[in-house]
C-alpha cells in the first residue's frame, strides 16, 4: 500500500495581524498547495505526531508519549474547537503494537489538543476532522524530554504497525523548526506559574489569554531586536532538512538536550514529531520513497524558521 508524510511549521502567531500580508500569503499558498497534494493522495487514515504546549499535558502527570484513543481540540490561537475523528479501535491497536515493538506508550480516551496538532489540518485541509486521525503526542516541552533515539524507535514502531494496518496512511509531524517561544520552565518556577505547569488543566479563558500575550509580545520585541528569545537558525535547519531528505535518520541518535537548546531554541525540540513522522514512513515503505523540500523560510515575526516538507 502507498505511504506518504507531510512535515510542517506550526506557529501561533501565522494568523496575527502583526504579520506582513505577502509573507503570510505565501506560506498560507503553500500550505494549501500541501492540503491539494493530500486529497490527491487520499488517505485512510492519518498518523498524526505534535507536541503540546502545556495546554492538555502537566507535569502532574507527564508521559513521553501518548496515543489519542478520542481526541478534541481546545481551539487555541484561532484554530477550531471540537472533536477530531479518531478510530478509537484501530488507535488502540497502534498503542499494542508499538507497546509490543518495546516502545512505552501512554493512552488517553479524553486528549486535549492544541494549535500543535490542529492548526496544520486547518492550514492544509481547511478542518481538523476532515480525515481519520491518530494523534500521537511527543513531549517537546518539558523537560525531561524523550531522547531523540527513543523518538525514531517510536516511529518505526508505528510505520510496522501501518504496513500491517494495509490501507493508504499518511504520516504528519507538526512543529519546529528553530526557534525559541517564551516557554515556562519547571526549574527555577514559583507561585503561579509554577501552579500553571503543574496544574494548569482547568486554566481560565483570562489565563490562557495572557499566556498568548505574552507570546505576541515576545515576538514584537524579537522583531524591534529585544528580548531574550534566540533568533532561527537557518543553518540548523537546513541541515536537519537535508538529514530527512538523505534518509539518514539514525545520526539524531547521539543529538542531547543541551545541544539542541544551543542551536535550535527550546522549540527546536519540536523536530521530535518530523523524526518520528520519517522513520515511519521509512519503516512503512521499506526506505522507498522520494521526498521534496515544499517551502522554507525564516519567518522574524512568527520568531520561526518555517518549513513544509513532503515524501511519498
Amino acid at each position: 500500500m502507498p505511504f506518504a508524510a507531510v512535515c510542517a511549521s506550526h506557529a501561533p502567531l501565522i494568523l496575527e495581524d502583526q504579520t506582513p500580508a505577502p509573507q503570510r500569503d505565501l506560506f498560507l499558498s503553500h500550505m494549501r498547495a500541501a492540503g491539494d497534494w493530500i486529497r490527491a493522495f487520499a488517505p485512510d487514515l492519518i498518523i498524526e505526531f505534535a507536541p503540546d504546549h502545556f495546554n492538555g499535558f502537566f507535569y502532574d502527570l507527564m508521559p513521553n508519549f501518548c496515543v489519542g484513543l478520542a481526541a478534541e481540540s481546545i481551539g487555541d490561537w484561532r484554530t477550531g474547537r471540537g472533536p477530531l475523528i479518531v478510530p478509537t479501535d484501530l488507535a488502540l491497536g497502534a498503542c499494542e503494537a508499538v507497546r509490543t515493538a518495546g516502545v512505552d506508550v501512554d493512552l488517553s480516551y479524553q486528549m486535549k489538543v492544541d494549535h500543535g496538532f490542529t492548526q496544520l489540518l486547518e492550514l492544509m485541509l481547511g478542518r481538523i476532522d476532515a480525515y481519520p486521525v491518530i494523534p500521537v503526542m511527543i513531549n517537546c516541552a518539558a523537560p525531561p524530554r524523550p531522547a531523540f533515539q527513543r523518538v525514531r524507535l517510536l516511529g518505526e514502531a508505528v510505520g510496522h504497525f501501518a504496513r500491517a494496518y494495509g490501507q493508504r496512511v499518511l504520516f504528519v509531524g507538526s512543529g519546529g523548526l528553530s526557534h525559541d517561544p517564551p516557554m515556562p520552565q519547571i526549574e527555577g518556577a514559583v507561585g503561579t506559574v509554577r501552579e500553571a505547569i503543574i496544574n494548569g488543566r482547568n486554566s481560565s479563558a483570562h489565563d490562557r489569554e495572557s499566556r498568548e500575550n505574552r507570546v505576541v509580545k515576545a515576538a514584537l520585541d524579537f522583531v524591534a531586536n529585544r528580548g531574550v528569545s534566540r533568533p532561527p537558525d537557518a543553518a540548523w535547519d537546513q541541515a536537519f532538512l537535508g538529514l530527512l531528505k538523505k534518509k539518514t535518520l539514525a545520526e539524531v541518535d547521539h543529538w542531547s538536550e543541551q545541544t539542541v537548546t544551543i542551536a535550535a531554541g527550546c522549540g527546536g525540540h519540536e523536530v521530535r514529531t518530523w523524526i518520528a513522522a520519517f522513520a515511519a514512513l521509512d519503516a512503512a515503505s521499506g526506505g522507498d520513497y522520494q521526498s521534496e523540500l515544499e517551502f522554507y523560510e525564516v519567518v522574524p515575526e512568527w520568531i520561526t524558521g518555517m518549513g513544509i516538507i513532503r515524501a511519498r
